[in-house]
């Protein structure tokens, strides 16, 4: 009969490759990257511009610029796109981030045929009707003024800020004033630099073996005005550091508020970086699971937060340590204290073996589920294009997961996680110096 109180054993984790994908260069300059998988009909096809925070030359208009781009064309209105969307039981969205902005659509494999000339219209002829476009920037203002109520938002704000430095595309706060102002002549304006072909990365997955060549000849044409990408304004920029900027103290006062949100953090190193597998099991080991230290102290020992964590923002011109919790307003400084006490101990402690051997089998493990569709197999492939990284990147991973010992975490930990090097934001009801 089965035990169920013993626990299954862990066997290792198999060598992982990745699909190779199939790349080809387009007429118009664009690249498509082809992954193909015929286990289900559907189909991901998603069209990334280099068009985030760190193309624009006005605060916020990535982000409007994107958004516009479902609001109509010069033959279809909004309500049309979505319509015609629905019909087929489609899925279309765009959605601006910090260095690329990306147009998704999700459908079964039979109706993107149908499907792909909306795709290139929604792409290449928006309208910017200026009445949606003032809908569209009344709604984003008051949800950023709702957002702002919550200590959470203010502390992410206020790091970011604290961080990257208030005039950087990664730290400069949502300015309400400045995004009232956009025009749909400015949209236009960096629609047609941004969104051209020449600047795009098309990466068609799933079920798409006989539609491969409908994409590239779609993707193949040049529209009027977007024959050559204008560079992005921060593409010279080699990376955004935090020791360039000094703000004020870190405390956001939210008097209303019972709770407080603590966000602690600071630069860390590139992908590219030799030791950033051994940096990623060390950050799960401090805060990256539900058994890390900081989830067992902060939350089992203790009783002050619901959750904890700590992990890497990995963006192309900076990354980031970032640890976070939310915990009632009076005990804020001493959550500080008890997370610096815990990157102490990885400093001057080795990680117990049978600790360390758990990490890694949840970090390979989770790993392995992170590769369970074809879709999850192409978000790792557009990691290594975007990041520049080798085609061995994922086996090196498992790899040097496997063999990364305490003496080496520990001194990773000695120089990474000191906690003088880390940037505090306390968000909450709490006024004052911090202690």
């Amino acid at each position: 009969m089965l035990d169920r109180t013993v626990a299954p054993p862990v066997q290792p984790l198999a060598r992982v490759t990745l699909p190779v994908a199939d790349v080809s260069a387009l007429l118009s300059g664009a690249r498509l990257h082809v992954l193909a998988n015929a286990a289900q009909p559907v189909v991901r096809l998603q069209v990334v511009f280099r068009a985030g925070k760190t193309a624009e030359h006005q605060p916020g208009l990535a982000s409007l610029t994107a958004r516009m781009l479902l609001e109509g064309t010069t033959t279809r209105s909004a309500r049309q796109i979505a319509d015609e969307v629905a019909f087929y039981g489609a899925s279309l969205e765009c959605d601006a981030g910090y260095d690329r902005s990306t147009l998704t659509l999700y459908c079964l494999t039979r109706h993107l045929p149908a499907l792909l000339p909306l795709v290139i219209d929604v792409l290449t002829h928006p309208a910017f009707p200026k009445s949606e476009m003032e809908q569209l920037k009344t709604r984003t203002i008051q949800n950023v003024r709702v957002e702002r109520q919550k200590t959470s938002f203010l502390a992410s704000e206020r790091f970011n800020e604290l961080l990257f430095g208030s005039e950087t595309p990664y730290g400069r706060p949502f300015d309400s004033d400045a995004y009232q102002a956009l025009t749909a002549e400015e949209a236009k304006l960096f629609h047609q630099a941004a969104y051209a072909f020449g600047n795009a990365e098309v990466f068609l997955c799933g079920d798409v073996a006989a539609e491969r060549e409908l994409v590239a000849a779609a993707f193949s044409v040049v529209p009027p005005g977007a024959r050559h990408a204008i560079a992005s304004p921060a593409s010279s920029v080699a990376n955004i550091s935090a020791d360039d900027f000094v703000l004020p103290p870190s405390r956001v006062v939210v008097a209303s508020s019972l709770q407080a949100s603590v966000r602690m953090g600071r630069s860390w190193p590139a992908p590219t970086h030799p030791e950033t597998h051994r940096l990623k099991l060390l950050v799960n080991v401090f805060g990256g699971y539900f058994g890390s230290r900081l989830m067992r102290n902060i939350r089992e020992d203790k009783g002050l937060t619901y959750g904890i964590y700590a992990s890497v923002a990995p963006r192309e011109l900076g990354a980031n340590l970032i640890i976070g919790t939310d915990v009632k307003g009076e005990s804020a400084d001493f959550t500080v204290s008890e997370i610096e006490m815990e990157m102490r101990r990885l400093q001057e402690e080795l990680i117990p073996a049978e600790e360390l051997e758990t990490v890694k089998n949840y970090l390979l493990g989770k790993f392995a589920n992170e590769l369970s569709t074809v879709f999850e197999q192409c978000d790792k492939y557009k990691t290594l294009v975007f990041m520049n990284l080798p085609n061995n990147y994922y086996t090196d991973f498992v790899q040097q997961t496997e063999a990364a010992d305490a003496e080496t975490l520990r001194e990773l930990a000695r120089e990474y996680l000191a906690p003088d090097a880390m940037k505090v934001v306390i968000a909450g009801p709490v006024d004052g110096p911090m202690d």
